[in-house]
Order: C-alpha cells, then structure tokens, then sequence
C-alpha cells in the first residue's frame, strides 16, 4: 500500500535543543498519526511531533504539535474501487461493441 502525505511544518515551534548532529547533517526525530477513517476540522488526517525518548513517554513528557498531515492519496482505495472518468457514459446497444485493451500488470508508469 502506498501513501502521498502533505505536510505543513511551523518551523518556529521545534525545540532546537533535540537537533543532534547525524554523519551527514543536522537532524531532528518526528513523530506523525495518521487516522484514515477520520478527518479533523480543516479535514487533515494527523499530526506532526517532535519524538521523545522512551523516559519521556514514561513520564507523560508532551512536545508540541508542529504540524498536520494530509493524506492525499491511498492506493488501497483506488485498488478497491472502480475508477471513472468524469463525464463517460456507457455506449448504448447500437450493434456497436466497445473495444476492451488487455494491458499488462507489467508496465509501469
């Protein structure tokens, strides 16, 4: 299953003391949840947070939200149901048959 996420970040909320210092840059740990089933109120689908150690979790520590997440595409539902094009309607029986394509699974796009 694939996901396509849009992500807004406030870059003025992240705590710049959990920036460490990686082997190839500066990093900062993340944390999203994403909910599938349910949209908030500007219809995203989760949040963004800067992640916290276990001891943290352990001691309830919160850090802010930096952000939401928005999923905008799903390929499971696009497996499930049928796609139509806008606007087609299906030919009417005037002894005309509409031609079907057999594509292949192999091509890739």
């Amino acid at each position: 299953m694939k996901l396509g996420l849009s992500i807004k970040l406030d870059v003025t909320k992240i705590d710049k003391a959990r920036l460490f210092q990686g082997a190839k840059g500066t990093y900062l740990d993340l944390t999203t949840f994403i909910d599938l089933d349910q949209l908030d109120q500007y219809e995203n689908n989760g949040f963004i947070s800067q992640s916290v150690s276990k001891e943290e979790r352990d001691n309830r520590v919160q850090t802010p939200i930096l952000g939401n997440v928005k999923v905008f595409f799903n390929d499971s539902q696009a497996r499930q149901q049928p796609q139509h094009t806008q606007g087609f309607q299906a030919p009417q029986d005037r002894g005309v048959k509409p031609v079907i394509d057999d594509f292949s699974d192999d091509i890739c796009f």
